[in-house]
């Protein structure tokens, strides 16, 4: 009898294709650029303003343009080389980070500018985002699709580790000017990567001469039609206007609950990331999609949970400590609601479904930010975030009972599910 494989068998298999080792090398230099500009990002804002509705201002005008313009994005990434298009974004990207450093550097950055250059930067990731996530089956097949997304995942918050801490240090030695060149700098490795990639597939896409607008719309009609993906895709969107948003309101407690400067930011930021980067590696540690469903709702109510718990301490090393479990529970939400999505869907709507998915991550998000940098403004940071996590755990609850109907319902009839419940 066949052993079973290895968790790290299965964590690695991805790793057996030459061009996600490219990929994975160049992404994972990047987002530690990425990260670094985020954190350096909110530390100037906050610096220039003292305003926490001016953080949530940023957040909402670097996320919006993906709300609006991330399903054309999926349009593209399914009727065109997405190699060819990550290339370009992420070159605009780049040009966009030497921007804010050369105007930090010099002096003469404003508020206005950092909204602008948020929002231009909002709008690459619009068709950069779906892009680069339904690229992932091109480049290890269907076989090692959960691995790959929950590894993507895990090297999202590993950067997101080590880009805080290198932002925490370098804003107080340096200035955050210097965090953004670092980033710009850092999208050499991933175009690089991407260029020498060889092998691809072409475009998933069949020719049809229907225009974008019914394009896009066969990608809302899926997700619509589809149970699972509508459930989950629903409470991901409630996920993404209560809770997500805690981010946002980080340099306050930072400066204000543990008064502290750019480095306890960075810890902050850190915590977060290295519980997200545990809950990603378990993901990637799996080898089948069963149960999937369970997870996504049983990590949504530990997510608002642990955001409660966090408001509600006032003790640096214990919150560090919380935001272990929040960051797990918050990826492994967000990676196991991509695998599904990904497992689920058609090759050749995966790009526009996906869009879906990011549209709700990076657009839905800002709303939560304007509100949670408005409430904080008004009743404080602490009680923002009560409300917030409690909102999140309720709609887990909810969602749970949604599952446990769908599940007696389907003990009594002929099942053609895929697994993933």
């Amino acid at each position: 009898m066949t052993e079973p494989p290895s968790r790290w068998t299965l964590v690695s298999r991805p790793f057996e294709h030459r061009n996600y080792r490219l990929f994975f090398a160049g992404q994972l230099v990047s987002l530690v650029g990425s990260w670094t500009q985020s954190v350096a990002q909110s530390w100037l804002v906050y610096r220039l303003t003292g305003s926490p509705l001016w953080l949530g201002i940023v957040a909402f005008c670097q996320q919006a343009p993906v709300f609006v313009l991330a399903t054309l994005g999926g349009s593209v990434a399914d009727g065109v080389s997405r190699r060819s298009v990550l290339v370009v974004t992420q070159a605009t990207a780049m040009m966009l980070a030497f921007t804010l450093a050369a105007l930090t550097l010099t002096g003469v950055v404003g508020v206005g500018q950092i909204l602008l250059l948020a929002t231009l930067l909002g709008a690459v990731n619009a068709v950069d985002i779906p892009t680069r996530q339904s690229f992932t089956v091109e480049m290890v097949g269907r076989d090692h699709l959960m691995n790959a997304v929950a590894l993507n995942s895990s090297m999202v918050n590993g950067a997101r580790i080590l880009g805080p801490a290198i932002a925490g240090f370098a804003i107080t030695a340096f200035g955050e000017g210097w965090c953004f060149l670092l980033n710009g700098i850092s999208f050499v490795a991933v175009i690089a990567g991407l260029l020498a990639m060889r092998d691809l597939p072409g475009p998933v896409g069949e020719a049809k001469s229907e225009s974008m607008h019914a394009g896009v719309l066969a990608g809302f009609r899926f997700a619509a039609a589809e149970r699972r993906v509508r459930a989950v895709l629903a409470l991901f969107a409630v996920t993404a206007v209560s809770a997500i948003p805690h981010s946002t309101l980080m340099p306050i407690f930072a400066a204000q609950v543990f008064h502290g400067d750019g480095r306890t930011l960075g810890w902050l930021m850190g915590a977060t990331g290295a519980g997200a980067l545990l809950g990603a590696l378990t993901l990637a540690s799996r080898e089948h999609v069963e149960h999937t469903l369970h997870w996504i709702g049983g990590a949504c109510f530990v997510f608002g949970t642990m955001v409660v718990l966090f408001a509600l301490s006032k003790t640096l090393w214990l919150s560090l400590l919380l935001l272990v479990p929040l960051g797990g529970a918050m990826m492994i939400q967000l990676s196991a609601t991509n695998t599904l999505l990904q497992t689920l869907t058609p090759d050749a709507l995966r790009g526009r479904v996906i869009a879906i998915w990011a549209m709700i991550f990076t657009g839905f998000a800002p709303v939560g930010s304007i509100v949670a940098g408005s409430l904080a403004a008004t009743v404080g940071p602490s009680r923002t975030l009560v409300a917030s996590g409690g909102v999140c755990a309720c709609a887990a609850l909810v969602f749970a009972r949604w599952l446990s109907k769908t599940q007696s319902s389907n003990e009594s009839a002929p099942s053609g599910s895929s697994g993933a419940e």
